[in-house]
Formats: structure tokens, C-alpha cells, sequence
């Protein structure tokens, strides 16, 4: 996905007049990971948004996690539930698992003007795949660390993947929204772009100083109550508050739920758990608190922190994510360093002592997010909803002019190629797709019958199997340059990120080169970025694969490349597209993988014909038993003696054949 640049879109709204407010209906498709009624951060921003969007005459629709219990409308607007499954260890959690398609279906009946992804992962991972299938602008809401949670966890694979998927998400949608500096820095740092800040509002009415009540959960006149509100699970950090709850005169209330509610009640029994609370009774516990901690350090923003102040509560919190935005040092609350959990015990003790300035505190605090309302937080997202709408635009202008080339005058539907190339592995080799006489076929191939079906091609196939990115950037690149081509396909790398170490990185800067040097002698270039089949065993690879693609993302922008990404087609991963030794596409799969990249060059009816293609055609699966004979162990075997299948292999057509208007391959004419 190519994108224009924050500075040009500056540039574009002096030429073209900014407009006043939002007066204009827009239409906006929310998908969300989380909604009622399950009560979270991420529900509460939802609830706030659609009451907004109902005041300001604005049309929504919801797509979030079915649950028993959640409402088919709320404030106007339809909530629409799809598949879900429980989240382990949180039993009235759901996490979306409807399909990207699923997704898309939805979006066509509603026809958004924009999509807007509430804390995306899962189902917010389908809801941008079917935005950009759609060519729906998308704007993604960062508000949960995952891969923080993940490493919280200790699943170090788990963190890797999530990391990874957090910048592949970011990376499709049209803009991303950060609640804290923090998170802006972080992910600026992981390669996101086109980041605005956006926060969180706060409820200053139901959240007030007045509802304090000097008896609440006191046992006796004068003790201070140190309160924590949020989910008791380990990411919260909560077990640190035990260097709190035996402070003298100090009584711990801790008002939430989550799996680590019996071990943290084991732990610091003298502490009062009041479980989940909500509406007026949170609202009271909130005011009637002498001081709220904060121990989390993956909070992205920090909704709590906000309701405290604004309940009139000094904070005493963690030195990171959200809540260094939130709290001012010594003006209305303490931020400890973080780990140090003697350093917590001494600013909640300090506070403990000292009346005065807890009350100070607290004022300071309700003065801070008194103009923090809903109302205009909201009216900064219809803002973001609106630069999103012009960038989407800009990006498409972009993307047309970069692989828009004269046309012939015989074609009104795309450029006519004349010398085509393509580069790669066994993929483009054609491996398990035989022709009637033996000779591979593959995606290649019949990509150039299709080109060539516009008036003739000379059409070279470099690829062989086994070769990995260094054999495309040296004599395979060699040999394109030779051949002085005007397309080229390149499609590497999954032989080398299935190795036991892959430096990615550097793997997509070598390919970068190849790209610019190709680019720079005149040529378009195709990336189409590695896939994976959709088996167990290839999932352990899955994070690698997904690093390189979003990498072949920025490779496409900054040289005019095309690109196909393969993620926006997720039935190519599914079993009949893929070959009887289950490492290579099958006859079908190939065919899929022409007419796509056929589509993208603008062949007339590709996608109509690629439709007709598969009902002509039908693939047979094979037995587990016969792969292992035929493929498993003879690999196994070339490994044991240093081997690859393609050792002392040439490319099927190291120089040009010519394909004519109504060839086949059988047909073709070596030049």
C-alpha cells in the first residue's frame, strides 16, 4: 500500500480550504475487540463514540464478538455480533473469529464512509483486511500493549508474533491513533507511520468530588484509603501493591475482577476486593479513595487514572505508558520508577501522611481534566475520520500514478507489456503444476499467457527451486538486466525465513537494492509478498513471514513497485490451493495466484475468468502415507548430504520465448 506523506496532505488542505467542523454525514463502520457486556476501556470508548455520533447526526454500525447478553442496539446504532470464542482465563471475554470476508459482507451492506478499528488484533485484523479490500479508509485506535501483555506472560514466541502483527495491522490501516506519548514513541520505533495523538475522555459529571463518603470501607476515623481500580490480571501488576497494604493506617480496597483474583487475595489477605463495580457504585468508590494507585506498566493511556482525578483523588502511579501524560510530578500525584517497588511504598506513604497535600493533589488533578469532555475528544475523532477520507484519496491518487505508463492504443484497460520476467523460487518455477505433457507450468506461466492475450509477449522464467533471496539479487538480477525487460515479477524469500535464523532485515535491504536497480532501468516491478500454507507446523514461522511482508510494504512505496499482498487473499493459505507434498501451490493454487496478479496489471476480466478457471477444474487430495514416501523423506535425505532440489538446475526459460495473442505454452517461439 503506497501512501502519501502527513507534509503533503498540509500542503493539500491550503490548496484546497480546510473545512469548519463536521458538518457533513459520514457513515462509520466500527469494529471492535471488545463490547457490552463485557465493561472495559476499550467498550467505554465505543459507548462514548456511538453517543457522539447519535448527537452529531452521524450514522454507525458495530461489529464486535458475540457474548450472551449483548445488545442489538445501542444509542441508534445496530450491533452486529459475529463468531466468537472465549479468551482463555477470562470466561465472559470474547475474541472475534469471523472471517476477513465475514467482515467485507458486512461492510458492503453498510457502505461506510470510513471504518474505524477499536483497539485492533483479532477481529479488528479481519476489519482491516476487508477495509482495504474494499478501498475503505481505516482508522486504527492503539489502545492495548499486546505484545507487552505477551511478554508479561513469559511467551516470548507469543510477544515476537504480537509485535509483529501490531505493525502489519498498523501498517494497512490509513491512519493510527496513540493515546500517550509513549505509544507514539513506541510505535514510531516498531516503523508505523502517520500517527496522530488521540486520547480518552472523561466523564467530570458522574466522576465528581462530591460523591466522596468519609465512612466508606473505613474501620476507623482518620485511615487512609489507598484504592486500585481495573482487571486483576498479571499484565496489571497488581500483586505490587503488596508493599502497600500493610502501610500503618493504610486500608487497600482493590475494585475489579480477572484470573488473578484468588492468588492476589491469598496474597495480601488484610486487602478488601470488592469485585466488579460500576455506574454510581464506581463513581462513589472513585471520590471516597484518599489516594488511587497504578502499578501497571503496559497501559497505553490510563482511563482510571483520569477518573481519579476527576473524582478530586491524588495518583500515585508507574513512571511509563499513559500515565506520563496523565500525571504531573508533585503538582497532582507521585510517579514511582518503575520496578521499584520501594520507591511505590514510599510515595503512597508520603501521601498517607499528609492531608494537605493529598488535598491539593486532588484539586490540581479535577482542574486538569475538566475540559477533558467526551464531547470534544469525539470532535477530534471526527476530524481524524475526515483526514483519513483525504488521505485515502491521496493514497490512491499515488498509487495510480506510479504504475500508470502510456497505453497502446489497443488497450484502454492497462499498459501492454512486451518483455516479461519472472524472478524467484519453486513457486515461480511452477512446482506442482504439470503441464499434459510434464513440463511445469506455474503461476508465472500462465500469468504471461494471460499478458499475452493483449497482443504477444516475450516472456523469460529465471526462477528456480531451492533459490533464496541472494540468488535473485545476484544472477538471476544479472541475467533480468540482460534481457532488458519492461515487467518483472519477483516473488523470494520463503526459503529463507524458514531457516533456523533469518535476518529479515537485512534480507528485504538486499532485496530493496534489486527492486531500485530494476526500477531505475525502467522497469515495473511486482513484489508479491511469501506465504504460508495454513498447517500447524508452518505457524512456527508465521511472525518471520509477516516482518518481511510489511517490510516489502515500505520496499513498494518508496520505489513505485506494485505490490501483491498475499494477506489480502487468506484463502490462497487454505488446503486445495497447496500441492501434494503441501509445500508448493497446487494446479489451483497457481491459477489463483495468475489471475490475482493479473487483476493488479489490469487484465481485462481476470477476475471473471479466474472464476471460470476453477469451476473447469478440480484437484485431488492425496494420503498422508504417499507424502511422506514422495516428498517428506527424499527432503529429509538431501539435508542428511547438503543438498537442495535445485543444485545443478537452470532456469525452464533463461531467455525469452514469445508467447503470440493465442498461443499456449506448447506453442511458444524461442528468440
Amino acid at each position: 500500500m503506497q501512501r502519501v506523506n502527513s507534509r503533503f496532505l498540509r500542503v493539500y488542505r491550503r490548496g484546497n480550504g480546510d473545512r469548519a467542523g463536521h458538518s457533513e454525514s459520514v457513515r462509520v463502520a466500527i469494529v471492535t475487540e471488545s463490547f457490552l457486556p463485557h465493561m472495559n476501556g476499550v467498550t467505554g470508548s465505543v459507548l462514548q463514540i456511538l453517543r457522539h455520533l447519535e448527537r452529531t447526526g452521524h450514522q454507525a454500525h458495530v461489529i464486535a464478538p458475540d457474548a450472551v447478553g449483548i445488545p442489538r442496539e445501542m444509542h441508534g446504532t445496530p450491533i452486529e455480533p459475529v463468531t466468537s470464542l472465549a479468551l482463555p482465563g477470562y470466561r465472559n471475554v470474547r475474541v472475534g473469529a469471523v472471517t476477513a470476508h465475514r467482515v467485507a459482507e458486512s461492510l458492503d451492506r453498510f457502505k461506510p464512509d470510513v471504518v474505524h478499528l477499536a483497539s485492533p488484533f483479532a477481529l479488528g485484523w479481519r476489519g482491516v483486511l476487508a477495509a482495504s479490500r474494499r478501498s475503505i479508509p481505516s482508522v486504527a485506535a492503539y489502545q492495548t500493549d499486546v505484545a507487552a501483555y505477551a511478554e508479561r506472560y513469559r511467551v516470548a514466541a507469543t510477544t515476537s508474533f504480537a509485535q509483529n502483527h501490531i505493525v502489519r495491522l498498523h501498517h494497512r490501516a490509513t491512519l493510527t491513533l496513540a493515546p500517550s506519548s509513549e505509544s507514539e514513541h513506541q510505535l514510531t520505533s516498531l516503523g508505523v507511520d502517520r500517527i496522530r495523538r488521540w486520547g480518552r475522555g472523561v466523564d467530570a459529571e458522574r466522576f465528581h468530588p462530591s460523591r466522596r463518603d468519609e465512612q466508606w470501607q473505613r474501620e476507623s476515623t482518620g485511615q487512609v484509603i489507598v484504592g486500585y481500580v481495573g482487571r486483576l490480571a498479571a499484565e496489571k501488576q497488581v500483586e505490587d501493591l503488596r508493599v502497600v497494604y500493610q502501610l500503618p493506617g493504610v486500608r487497600l480496597v482493590i475494585v475489579g475482577e480477572g484470573p488473578s483474583r484468588l492468588r492476589l487475595q491469598a496474597l495480601m489477605p488484610d486487602a478488601v476486593f470488592l469485585g466488579h463495580l460500576d455506574g454510581d457504585a464506581l463513581a462513589q468508590a472513585m471520590a471516597s479513595f484518599d489516594i488511587f494507585v497504578h502499578p501497571g506498566e503496559s497501559e497505553t493511556f490510563g482511563q482510571t487514572l483520569q477518573e481519579a482525578h476527576a473524582s478530586g483523588v491524588p495518583i500515585v502511579a508507574t513512571g511509563r505508558g499513559g500515565p506520563l501524560d496523565l500525571v504531573r510530578m508533585g503538582v497532582d500525584g507521585w510517579l514511582y520508577r518503575p520496578g521499584d517497588l520501594d520507591d511505590l511504598r514510599m510515595r503512597v506513604a508520603d501521601l498517607a501522611g499528609d492531608g494537605r497535600k493529598r488535598r491539593a493533589f486532588g484539586e490540581a488533578g479535577r482542574t486538569a481534566v475538566e475540559g477533558r469532555s467526551w464531547h470534544a475528544v469525539c470532535d477530534q475523532l471526527l476530524g481524524h475520520f475526515e483526514e483519513a477520507q483525504e488521505l485515502h484519496g491521496l493514497d490512491r491518487q499515488l498509487r495510480f500514478s506510479r504504475t500508470r505508463r502510456p497505453e497502446s492504443p489497443a488497450s484502454t484497460t492497462g499498459r501492454r507489456w512486451q518483455r516479461y520476467v519472472a524472478l524467484g523460487d519453486s513457486l515461480t518455477e511452477g512446482l506442482c503444476d504439470p503441464a499434459p505433457d510434464g513440463a511445469l507450468r506455474g503461476w508465472g506461466d500462465r500469468l504471461a499467457l494471460l499478458l499475452a492475450a493483449r497482443g504477444g509477449l516475450h516472456y523469460a522464467n529465471l526462477a528456480v527451486r531451492s533459490r533464496r533471496v541472494r540468488d535473485v539479487c545476484g544472477e538471476q538480477l544479472a541475467r533480468a538486466r540482460e534481457l532488458s525487460p519492461d515487467l518483472v515479477s519477483i516473488l523470494i524469500g520463503a526459503n529463507d525465513l524458514v531457516k533456523s535464523h533469518a535476518d529479515v532485515a537485512a534480507l528485504a535491504a538486499s532485496l530493496e537494492k534489486t527492486v531500485q536497480t530494476l526500477r531505475d532501468d525502467g522497469a515495473d516491478v511486482v513484489l508479491i509478498t511469501p506465504f504460508l500454507p495454513d498447517r500447524r507446523a508452518a505457524r512456527l514461522f508465521t511472525a518471520r513471514f509477516a516482518e518481511f511482508s510489511s517490510r516489502l510494504v515500505g520496499i513498494a512505496e518508496r520505489t513505485g513497485a506494485m505490490l501483491l499482498d498475499t494477506d489480502l487473499h487468506p484463502s490462497l493459505a487454505s488446503r486445495p490451493n497447496w500441492g501434494e507434498d503441501l509445500v508448493h501451490l497446487s494446479s489451483r493454487g497457481h491459477r489463483f495466484l495468475a489471475y490475482r496478479v493479473g487483476e493488479m496489471l489490469g487484465v481485462p476480466h481476470a477476475e471473471t475468468l479466474g472464476v471460470l478457471d476453477q469451476v473447469l477444474h478440480d484437484v485431488d487430495a492425496t494420503t498422508r502415507a504417499a507424502w511422506w514416501r514422495s516428498h517428506a523423506l527424499p527432503w529429509v535425505w538431501r539435508r542428511m548430504r547438503g543438498r537442495v532440489a535445485g543444485d545443478g538446475r537452470i532456469a525452464k526459460h533463461d531467455d525469452y520465448v514469445y508467447i503470440g495473442r493465442s498461443s499456449s505454452m506448447r506453442d511458444v517461439e524461442v528468440r
